[in-house]
C-alpha cells in the first residue's frame, strides 16, 4: 500500500471526523510504515465546519463582531480558505448553544449569519460556502437577508427584521437595496437534509421543538413559513416551497435560495470538489470512509456514499468502517462501497458502546489491515 485516503464522517456523539482520521492513520502506519496517508476531515455544516475546512485545505480564521440570535453583540468568526474562498458556519452566529437557557425560535434571528457573509464579501471573497446546521432559529433566513440589504415591510409600510413570530406580518419584500458586493459572487449552501420549507415534514414541525417550541409555537411558525413562501412566490417570482432542503436550519435553506441566489448542495459534494478529490484518488490504492451508522438514509448522499460514487468512477476500492450497520443497505455496494465493517464486537446500548469507540475502531482497523497486509 503506497497511498490510502481517509475521509470519514464523525461518529455522532463519540468521535469527530478528525479523531477518526487520526486513529485510521495510526493503524495504517503500524502495518504499512511507508504508506502516504491523506486525511480529509469532513464538515457537515454545523459547529466545527470552519475548522474542518481549514484543516482540509488550509487558510485562516477571521474574527468579527456580529449580532447573536437575540440581536446582542458577540464575537464570531468565519474562515478564508486558500484560493480566497470563505466558509461561514451558521452555528457561529445563530447556533442553539448561543441562546443558553432561553431557546425560543419565535424570537431568534439569523441576522448575524448575514453579517458574517457581508464581512467575507468585504474581504473580497468571490465564493462563499455557507454551512447550515445547529441553528436556534426559524426565520426562513430573513434576518440574514436584512443584513445584506433586503427590506421587509408590514401592512402599515413599516420596515422590520422578521423573526419566527413575525413572518406572518410580512406584506412586502424589497430587494432593490441588496449589497452590490454580492454581484458575481458564487454562494454554495451545504445542506444534508431534504425537508421542505413548511408542512408536516417542514422546518417548524420537524426541527423547532428541539429549539424550544411548544405545540402552539410549532403551528404558528409553520404558518409564518407558509406565508413567507407565498410572498416570495408572489413578489420575487420564485417558488421555494418544495425545494429539497428548503426546511434546513429553520428554513434558512429556502432563504439562501430566495435572497442570496444560492444553490443547495450536499456537504460531502462541496468538500470533495474543494479538495479536488477526483484528482487526489487517481493514484490511491484504497479509501477508508465511515460514519456512526450506515443505513438507508446514508444512501441519499451521506459521506460514505458520496465518497463511494466518486471512487467507483476511478476504480478505487472503498472500505466503510462504521459504528452500526442498519438494514436495506445492499445498494451501497452497487454505488461503490467495497466492504462495510462495524466496530462494535457485541450488541450493547449506545451509552455503553460510545465509551469504547476509540478502542473498538482501533481494533477493527487493525484486523482489516492485517488481512490487507497478508494479501499485499
Amino acid at each position: 500500500m503506497k497511498k490510502i485516503i481517509c475521509i470519514p464522517d464523525s461518529f455522532k456523539g463519540t468521535l469527530s471526523s478528525a479523531a477518526v482520521c487520526d486513529i485510521m492513520e495510526k493503524s495504517i502506519h503500524h502495518h504499512f510504515e511507508q504508506c502516504n496517508v491523506v486525511k480529509i476531515e469532513v464538515a457537515d455544516g454545523g459547529e466545527g465546519s470552519v475548522d474542518a475546512f481549514l484543516a482540509a485545505v488550509g487558510g485562516r480564521k477571521v474574527t468579527v463582531s456580529v449580532n447573536n440570535p437575540y440581536f446582542e453583540p458577540m464575537e464570531s468568526f468565519y474562515g478564508i480558505l486558500d484560493g480566497n474562498v470563505a466558509v461561514v458556519e451558521m452555528a457561529a452566529a445563530a447556533g442553539l448553544p448561543l441562546v443558553n437557557d432561553r431557546p425560543n425560535p419565535m424570537e431568534t434571528t439569523t441576522y448575524g449569519v448575514g453579517e458574517l457573509i457581508v464581512a467575507a464579501l468585504k474581504q473580497g471573497c468571490k465564493k462563499i460556502i455557507v454551512g447550515l446546521g445547529g441553528s436556534s432559529t426559524n426565520d426562513g433566513g430573513c434576518g440574514a437577508a436584512c443584513a445584506i440589504g433586503v427590506r421587509f415591510y408590514d401592512a402599515f409600510g413599516e420596515s422590520f427584521v422578521p423573526t419566527g413570530k413575525s413572518l406572518i406580518d410580512i406584506a412586502r419584500i424589497d430587494i432593490s437595496g441588496v449589497d452590490s458586493l454580492l454581484d458575481g459572487v458564487e454562494i454554495i449552501t451545504m445542506c444534508d437534509i431534504d425537508n421542505p420549507m413548511y408542512g408536516l415534514k417542514g422546518a417548524a414541525h420537524i426541527f423547532s421543538p428541539q429549539k424550544g417550541a411548544d405545540n402552539e409555537m410549532v403551528l404558528k411558525l409553520d404558518e409564518g413559513l407558509q406565508h413567507l413562501s407565498n410572498i416570495i412566490k408572489e413578489q420575487l417570482k420564485l417558488d421555494v416551497s418544495t425545494i429539497p432542503g428548503g426546511g434546513a436550519a429553520g428554513a434558512m435553506g429556502a432563504g439562501m435560495v430566495a435572497f442570496f441566489n444560492s444553490r443547495l448542495q450536499m456537504g460531502i459534494e462541496t468538500i470533495l470538489d474543494l479538495v479536488e478529490f477526483d484528482h487526489l484518488i487517481e493514484d490511491a490504492d484504497l479509501i477508508f470512509t465511515g460514519e456512526g451508522k450506515i443505513d438507508s438514509q446514508s444512501l441519499q448522499g451521506k459521506v460514505p456514499i458520496g465518497v463511494a460514487k466518486r471512487a467507483k468512477k476511478a476504480g478505487v476500492d472503498v472500505i466503510a468502517v462504521v459504528g452500526t450497520i442498519g438494514s436495506d443497505i445492499d445498494a451501497a455496494y452497487q454505488l461503490g462501497i467495497t466492504a462495510i465493517f462495524s466496530i462494535n464486537p457485541e450488541p450493547v446500548p449506545f451509552e455503553v458502546a460510545k465509551l469504547k469507540s476509540e478502542g473498538n475502531l482501533t481494533l477493527t482497523m487493525d484486523n482489516i489491515l492485517r488481512l490487507l497486509k497478508r494479501k499485499s
